[in-house]
């Protein structure tokens, strides 16, 4: 993803143009208030500082990295307040990556059972069908 910041404010649609994301989850992010509420101008345009786009970048990367918005806030909190050892930021990462080496192993199960009950078809016009019987049983049930 490329992310430009702009030298001073801008407002939400350039901040969606040069972050690539849309308007609505510029939207959504102030909403749970993990973007501040950003200053106005006299006709009640939003302008974003450079400090609002780097977070937004944060965000953002971290959602593309896989974190939830807990895990995002999180972090954020311990950013935000200072207060923070990169430990406690390694701590966070290394539960993520816990959590993904088990969705990736969790993947992995689901494809053998996917390509075994795939291979026991016959992809004929029988209507006996052996997907069929294994959605309908206990098929590779752990």
């Amino acid at each position: 993803m490329s992310f430009t910041l702009a030298r001073d404010h801008v407002k939400r649609g350039e901040l969606a143009r040069r972050s690539g994301c849309n308007l609505e989850t510029i939207r959504y992010y102030e909403g749970i208030k993990l973007l501040p509420e950003p200053t106005r101008t006299e006709s009640g345009h939003r302008l974003y500082s450079i400090d609002d786009q780097r977070r937004l970048r944060f965000i953002l990367r971290s959602r593309e990295l896989g974190f939830s918005i807990e895990e995002i806030r999180s972090l954020l909190s311990m950013v935000d307040s200072g207060a923070y050892a990169c430990c406690d930021i390694h701590s966070i990462t290394q539960e993520h990556l816990a959590s993904v080496s088990q969705k990736i192993k969790d993947l992995r199960k689901l494809e053998r059972t996917l390509k075994k009950i795939s291979s026991e078809c016959q992809t004929n016009n029988d209507p006996d069908c052996p997907i069929v019987e294994a959605l309908v049983s206990d098929y590779g049930a752990a």
